[in-house]
């Protein structure tokens, strides 16, 4: 599934950004709740699982409230009325004439206003980790207190380190003790929204409160909330489904408030089951990866001139020297075959580099080594890449090459081969000779972007230029990430 044209729908002056996914019987719009991007969303591995699997059986819409992700910035605080008439205003430029809604967070009570204000535009209501009313004396004696203090510690980490991720502490909290994932959040924070605007969007939940609009719903109802949520407590949601005539409450384990995040299936099966009346297992998500194939050239003559004895000495040393530099370049040695190695990696430009240091020092010893690379979903692909290459040769698929743009990394065109059990001709190309091994960025580049920087630095506009040009790399850099993240709270 690729990722949709945005398009534009027109509320007054306000032009909002939507997306239409998917072709299903069912209309389903998703409110979104604090800040969204619905282009960024697509370069977020968890987020398009998502998004995929709620479009395999409905015809999806998405949206950026105003003055959030790729909608018209707007001056001071909106009302829940005027952004209940934005969504109007997309579901009428999509066409969509009696959708259900998906109402996330503070797209909750936005999603209830419209429902009681245009029965006949809604056939059904899903609610998940929201709540009725920001005003916490509204809420049990009992939980207003814990709301009020909690409420006071998100405005304080907004108000003074927007853009630096560490909201992903209340989102998403499994994720939160990874720096890697807190840059990623940060980059997500600046281009979602302006210091100003999430300052006023945060202040604007203490007025919202449709409690008194709840009793008058007449539309089906699923509230759906995670039993540990950090940011919106599960007795909020209740306040929801003890509130709408008919609702059905679920709740779900976990305390990821994203619902992307954590046991994301068990939330779409329920989604799923309350839409269509059944529910289907999600189709596994495919996820690229970078392989690398190495093995030495002219085997099995050096293994008869060398003898049994001497030649696994020499198989001994040489996969002691591969492990060495499969751990210097983050590689993760999947298996081994006899002379051969296969190995996945988090990148394309780490897997070049490993495979060039591979080389070199194999040929210091008087091993010539041939290297494969490549980026996708075969991981046969590499062997047959490897096999194509001469002895102390590199060899990647066109895929690699394009992955690895501004690396330093140059290659030579070796023409368009078919390689077995993959359809079509796969175009080859040959590391250069001189292959840098350091990951060091190279004199006068600057790739890194600090905490906290603005949308006006140059890392965020090319990032985000990448995330509309190529969102596939982008989730193929996510998952890497996710990967580093995972090792990162491993070793914490």
């Amino acid at each position: 599934m690729q990722q949709p044209k945005t398009q534009y729908a027109r509320n007054g002056d306000v032009n909002i950004a939507y997306q239409v996914v998917g072709d299903g019987p069912i209309d389903l719009a998703i409110v979104p709740g604090f800040i969204s991007h619905v282009d960024l969303w697509w370069t977020i591995p968890e987020t398009t699982a998502f998004i995929r699997r709620l479009a395999s059986f409905c015809r999806l819409i998405l949206f950026d409230k105003r003055g959030t992700g790729l909608s018209d910035p707007v001056a001071g605080l909106s009302s829940l009325e005027e952004r209940m008439e934005d969504l109007h205003a997309v579901l009428d430029a999509a066409g969509s004439e009696r959708p259900a809604l998906l109402g996330v967070s503070e797209g909750g009570p936005m999603s209830v206003l419209f429902a009681a204000t245009y029965p006949d535009r809604v056939a059904a209501l899903a609610l998940y980790g929201t709540f009725p009313t920001g005003n916490f004396e509204r809420f049990p004696p009992e939980l207003a207190g814990a709301a009020e203090q909690k409420f006071s510690e998100l405005t304080t980490i907004i108000d003074e380190h927007w853009g630096e991720g560490l909201a992903i502490e209340w989102f998403a909290p499994n994720l939160a003790g990874s720096t890697t994932m807190r840059r990623q959040w940060g980059l997500f924070e600046r281009a979602a929204a302006s210091p100003g605007m999430v300052s006023a969007l945060l202040r604007s939940y203490r007025e919202i409160d449709v409690t008194d609009v709840l009793p008058t719903l007449r539309v089906p109802t699923l509230v759906l909330h995670r039993t540990g949520d950090t940011a919106v407590p599960v007795e909020a949601a209740q306040m929801f489904a003890e509130g709408i005539p008919g609702a059905r409450f679920v709740e779900l384990e976990g305390n990821d408030h994203i619902p992307w995040f954590g046991d994301a299936d068990a939330l779409l099966d329920e989604i799923e089951e309350f839409l269509t009346g059944c529910r289907h297992a999600a189709e596994p998500d495919r996820a690229l990866a970078t392989v690398l194939f190495t093995d030495i050239a002219g085997s099995t003559e050096r293994a008869a001139a060398l003898g049994d004895r001497r030649w696994r000495e020499l198989l001994e040393r040489h996969q002691t020297l591969v492990r060495d530099r499969l751990v210097t370049y983050d590689g993760r040695e999947v298996k081994t075959m006899g002379d051969g190695f296969l190995a996945t990696f988090d990148g394309p430009a780490k897997a070049i580099r490993c495979a060039c240091s591979i080389v070199e020092r194999s040929s210091s010893e008087g091993v010539e080594i041939r290297a494969g690379v490549h980026t996708g979903e075969c991981e046969l692909i590499g062997e047959d890449v490897a096999a194509r290459a001469a002895p102390s040769e590199v060899l990647v698929s066109s895929t690699v090459k394009d992955l690895v743009v501004g690396s330093g990394i140059e290659f030579a065109d070796r023409g368009s081969h078919e390689l077995k059990g993959v359809p079509g001709e796969w175009r080859l190309l040959a590391v250069a000779e001189h292959c840098p091994t350091s990951s060091s960025p190279a004199p006068g580049r600057r790739d890194h972007v600090a905490p906290n920087a603005t949308m006006r630095q140059w890392g965020d506009r090319a990032m985000l230029r990448l995330a509309r040009r190529a969102p596939s790399a982008m989730r193929l850099a996510s998952r890497a990430a996710r990967r580093r993240a995972a090792y990162e709270l491993a070793g914490s």
